[in-house]
């Protein structure tokens, strides 16, 4: 059996996070539920132990619930590795409340801009643990095109929007990705070197928008620019994808600066700031 994947340091325990977990009139189980999917949602990839001591419950307890709420979906748990992640029922869920909350339904006229102006399909992806989950597309019309239905994840090493949202994401966000192990190799282009991954990174920065040269699917490329929230904080993203003949080298600085514009206003219309 594999080695459980280990993290440098521990999660913090959930309590110390809620004001008061236990307040008059709430369900302490359901609380105590609640509390080991916010860990998850923020450290995917805990054993069960690190699941214990980060929601500071007893290991057995904990595994009940993690049981309970894999039944339902909620979670769920690599056979390999033990370790235990949000499952897709959290994802139809948050879906909802995406779909509520706007970012979706005000992306839609944005990424149906961003296709008609490229020619190219147009996705909107967001930030999920240690890897993009996509959450819309508009499609082009061409007959090789991209394709990432909703629910699609990525990862954030191997693709546009995730290579953008490790540029400007919260700082532990690369050395979350890098600490696991050996990166994923997709293609030969692959960035799996984590000092090439870093480099990448700083031109990121420097010209504002990432570029995926086939090193998620020989090919393909996509150039991707990133979403803010209120804190200017990177939480998404905006992308053009298509086949490498299309979106050639002569292209890209073309494409970046009108995939930026979009996701600037994206993130405009979200009521975020640009840091």
């Amino acid at each position: 059996m594999a080695e459980p994947i280990r993290r440098r340091g521990r999660p913090p325990k959930v309590g110390a996070l809620k004001a008061d977990p236990e307040a008059p009139g709430t369900v302490q189980a359901l609380n105590r539920a609640l509390d080991l999917l916010d860990l998850l949602a923020a450290h995917p990839g805990l054993t069960l132990s690190e699941v214990a001591s980060g929601a500071g419950q007893p290991a057995s307890t904990v595994h009940r619930v993690l049981h309970t709420l894999a039944l339902r979906g909620m979670v769920e748990s690599d056979p390999a590795t033990q370790a235990w992640t949000i499952g897709p029922q959290a994802f139809r869920l948050g879906a909802a409340f995406m779909h509520r909350a706007g970012i979706v339904d005000r992306a839609r006229p944005i990424l149906r801009a961003l296709m008609d102006h490229t020619g190219e399909t147009a996705n909107l992806g967001i930030l999920q643990g240690d890897s993009v989950l996509f959450l819309s597309q508009v499609e082009t019309t061409e007959t090789i095109r991209a394709f990432f239905p909703p629910g699609t994840r990525a990862a954030l090493h191997a693709s546009g929007i995730g290579k953008a949202l490790l540029a400007f994401g919260r700082p532990d966000l690369f050395d979350m990705v890098t600490a696991r192990g050996p990166l994923a190799r997709f293609t030969d282009q692959t960035l799996t070197d984590p000092q090439a991954l870093q480099a990448d990174l700083a031109r990121i920065r420097h010209r504002g928008f990432a570029l995926d040269d086939e090193e998620r699917s020989r090919g393909m490329r996509c150039i991707a620019a990133p979403v803010f929230d209120l804190g200017s904080e990177a939480v998404a993203g905006l992308s053009v994808s298509g086949p490498a003949h299309r979106i050639g080298a002569e292209h890209v600085k073309t494409l970046g600066a009108v995939v930026t514009a979009a996701a600037t206003a994206l993130t405009e219309a979200m009521g975020g700031r640009m840091p």
